[in-house]
């Protein structure tokens, strides 16, 4: 059983909180419910929840063209997509190719652009697109290009989203034109969980980031919003003040509800949502 069923390594993904995600759908009769990310990234948490159908369906959006055409590809063109696995040489030649192609997605097939995203996903240090390749260009390093690259281990994860396509539905908006719209069309019993990109090294973590005025319009969209949400951030006191300080918690990316950890992460939480302190959840002071 993987331990994620994304196929993409994500910088801050939220994968490891679906113990907490449980906890608060169930504890607030959200079982299969609408659940909503506006900053899909790898999507490790929403098929979670999907997989083991504590939510109907799953609809996720990701502004950056590269992230879109990956989704894209896997959900449209899955056989194909598991055949390019199969048949890539996972060499610093090929990853040549794949750089090119990030570097001028424009000039490539929606195709072409999401496997290439999965491959330099797999294939550069700490999953970053924009990094440098794992083991270094002379393979000299002590982990080489291919050790995050489990063929098997991807083709799997590719057959069980093929399963569930039909309840996956994606986007590509900007993250506040998104919330603003699908907010309107959402049935009563759903679910924002909204994960924007890091306040602090932001820069250094995503292809597409926010400045100070992007998270102040982030905030403004949420708060605005009549759809229960989450919102997951890095623990900065520039994006404590944008919020409700009653609706504050620390937390812990490896969460327990038996074990209270010193939360090095922020969750904030809308109105409606009730029990958040039955969760063990450090309260921010």
């Amino acid at each position: 059983m993987p331990t994620t069923y994304s196929l993409l390594r994500y910088p801050g993904g939220k994968a490891s909180i679906a113990p907490m995600l449980t906890d608060v759908i169930v504890n607030n009769k959200l079982q299969h419910c609408q659940y909503v990310e506006p900053y899909a990234g790898g999507g490790g948490l929403a098929l979670n929840l999907l997989f083991r159908r504590l939510v109907s369906d799953i609809h996720l959006n990701d502004f950056d063209p590269m992230i879109w055409s990956y989704w894209y590809s896997i959900l449209n063109f899955t056989d194909d997509f598991i055949g390019k696995i199969r048949d890539v040489n996972v060499t610093v030649e090929e990853w040549y190719r794949q750089k090119e192609i990030s570097r001028n997605f424009e000039k490539y097939s929606v195709f072409e652009v999401g496997f290439a995203t999965f491959f330099l996903n797999r294939t550069n240090r700490s999953g970053i697109i924009s990094g440098g390749v794992i083991g270094g260009l002379d393979q000299t390093g002590k982990y080489k290009i291919d050790c995050r690259f489990t063929k098997k281990t991807a083709i799997e994860k590719l057959n069980r989203i093929k399963l569930f396509r039909h309840r996956i539905h994606l986007y590509n908006k900007d993250a506040i034109d998104f919330m603003t719209n699908i907010d309107d069309d959402l049935p009563r019993n759903s679910l924002f969980c909204i994960d924007p990109p890091y306040f602090s090294k932001g820069s250094s973590l995503y292809t597409s980031f926010y400045d100070k005025d992007d998270h102040k319009d982030v905030a403004k969209c949420i708060k605005s919003l009549k759809t229960k949400w989450l919102l997951t951030y890095d623990n900065a006191d520039e994006i404590k003040a944008l919020y409700p300080p009653s609706r504050q918690y620390n937390f812990s990316l490896n969460y327990s509800v038996q074990n209270k950890r010193k939360g090095t992460e922020l969750l904030v939480h809308s109105h409606g949502i009730k029990y958040l302190e039955s969760l063990n959840l450090e309260k921010c002071s």
